[in-house]
């Protein structure tokens, strides 16, 4: 089975119409193991209005919709002829995937996913801090922050150990 993302083209203004649609098809011609998540790409935008701050989301692709499926025909056949479909993107008749950091960043935007990162650090570890004012300082890994993409550390300065907190791309592994 390959999971991919696809986007979908729909009638301007009928995305989630759409969205629901085609979650009932799948539903109702059992197709969950084939068709997983299906997503109208949305992101908060702060409007003012009489002096008055009003966040409203707001569509990031109108007319599209994104599908998380594994394409076989029965798959293709159930999103094609999901009413307000007007097909899929690709060239031709088959439709290409998204490639995976595209993915990512859409999700990213939408809040949906965070950025998965993976930690090459362990916890008394000597890195070398690559930007910012400690910028070429060794620097002893005492904590890991996996979900905040950051590290604290302990940088000796005038025979003194500071606590400071870098993100992973300020550092780097001292051989």
């Amino acid at each position: 089975m390959t999971k991919n993302w696809y986007v979908i083209h729909t009638y301007s203004g009928y995305e989630n119409k759409v969205k629901t649609n085609l979650e009932k098809r799948v539903e109702s011609m059992n197709m969950e193991d084939k068709i997983f998540r299906v997503l109208v790409p949305m992101e908060d935008e702060i409007e003012i209005k009489n002096g008055k701050k009003k966040i409203a989301k707001r569509k990031v692709f109108p007319g599209y919709v994104l599908v998380e499926m594994d394409m076989t025909d029965d798959s293709w056949y159930v999103v094609r002829n999901t009413p307000g479909v007007t097909g899929f993107v690709g060239t031709g008749a088959k439709p290409i995937p998204l490639l995976d950091h595209e993915v990512q960043a859409i999700l990213r935007q939408m809040g949906v996913e965070e950025v998965r990162t993976r930690v090459d650090y362990s916890v008394g570890q000597s890195v070398r801090v690559t930007s910012g004012p400690f910028k070429d300082f060794i620097a002893i890994v005492g904590e890991i922050l996996g979900d905040k993409g950051k590290l604290r550390v302990s940088v000796s300065m005038f025979g003194r150990e500071t606590p400071v907190e870098l993100d992973f791309a300020q550092v780097e592994k001292v051989d």
